[in-house]
């Protein structure tokens, strides 16, 4: 089986992070954000993944070349030359995944963390002998977002509301979908949008089938949401392999350290934290909700909550971060600094307390 990864541009929603990698390489509990998505695909036996990318694509294969051999699957790369809506990629990959063999294939945003329950969508979608299956996820208010409306027995998708005024349903479009390849005929290689000219078009024809997917979804495209898909992540760690969890007397809630990380005496670390590899914990630091991403230092009786810190940086002795601070890579917090939601962009040294949400350049 085959899957497309939608990777898409910039990334600018994370920033500063995506100013120094691209946004699938962004590190989420510990690894590449795309590496969650490629790893359960090829658990359901796909060989071979397609990145649908406009920016940057030298990066990503250099990076991915490493994992091809590892995980034993072909990563290879479609490149656009204008950013071509979550559609139009599909017509740009259609020779890499209309390969004669009549099987369905993946398509995924690159931004949605899961339990990616992919057996189960190949199970539903060869039962109901439709065209295409899409997964929902219900959401408690579907006022902001797309709604599927769809018949509970069957699954089949009856139409698609924009930002409902008055309720419909709490169902929408998770982002993962499984298509058969006769989709790739509905779909001309120009900027187009899946969600809003392909699938009312299946829909109209009675051959677009949705699944509610279980387990937890979010989409973690941009901070505040990246720490809720963390805390999502690691709850779901907890119920299905709660040993690579970090468990002492420093510990509260779910924790997820690398083994390559030092932590200090004293330390109370969680819940819902992150500290990626070769990071060093000094004594007496507090952290909570946040990322603490490879390589960095905090050092002694820092506090760091709803934050994410980015690879490389230091946090001063007795520093206070809080309230969404992103600090991209290599950042340099010196002792004793408060940040109040600062962000700040790569390779700088923060002297002065940031008081109030800001950008430092």
């Amino acid at each position: 089986m085959k899957a497309l990864i939608l990777v898409g541009g910039f990334g600018t929603r994370l920033r500063p992070l995506t100013l120094s990698f691209p946004k699938p390489l962004v590190d989420f509990a510990n690894k590449p954000m795309i590496l969650h998505q490629i790893e359960a695909l090829k658990e359901v036996g796909v060989t071979e993944v397609v990145l649908a990318i406009n920016y940057r694509p030298e990066v990503m294969i250099n990076f991915l070349k490493d994992f091809e051999d590892k995980l034993g699957i072909t990563i290879t790369c479609s490149q656009e030359t204008e950013p071509l809506g979550t559609a139009g990629p599909l017509a740009l990959a259609r020779d890499k995944l209309a390969d004669g063999s009549g099987e369905p294939f993946f398509v995924l945003n690159s931004d949605v963390i899961s339990e990616y329950p992919f057996a189960e969508l190949i199970e539903f979608h060869k039962s109901h002998g439709g065209e295409a299956t899409i997964m929902v996820t219900k959401v408690d208010e579907p006022s902001k977002y797309g709604v599927v409306v769809m018949e509970e027995a069957t699954g089949r998708v009856d139409r698609f509301v924009e930002k409902p005024k008055i309720f419909v349903g709490n169902k929408i479009n998770a982002g993962i979908y499984l298509l058969n390849p006769s989709v790739l005929d509905r779909i001309e290689l120009r900027p187009t949008s899946i969600e809003k000219e392909v699938f009312p078009q299946i829909a109209a024809d009675q051959k677009l089938y949705a699944m509610v997917l279980p387990g937890f979804w979010m989409d973690v495209g941009q901070p505040r949401d990246y720490i809720t898909g963390l805390r999502l992540y690691l709850d779901s760690l907890r119920k299905k392999s709660a040993a690579r969890l970090a468990t002492g007397a420093h510990v509260v809630g779910n924790v997820l350290v690398h083994e390559s990380a030092k932590i200090g005496e004293g330390c109370l670390i969680g819940p819902d934290v992150a500290i990626g590899p070769g990071c060093i914990v000094e004594d007496g630091v507090r952290l909570s909700r946040c990322t603490v991403m490879r390589g960095v230092r905090i050092k002694k009786h820092a506090c760091i909550s709803n934050s994410i810190i980015g690879w490389h940086s230091t946090v001063g002795q007795w520093a206070r971060i809080e309230n969404m601070t992103i600090l991209g890579e290599d950042v340099h917090v010196c002792d004793e600094v408060y940040s109040n939601g600062g962000v700040v962009l790569p390779h700088k040294e923060i002297k002065s307390s940031i008081l109030k949400p800001e950008i430092v350049m």
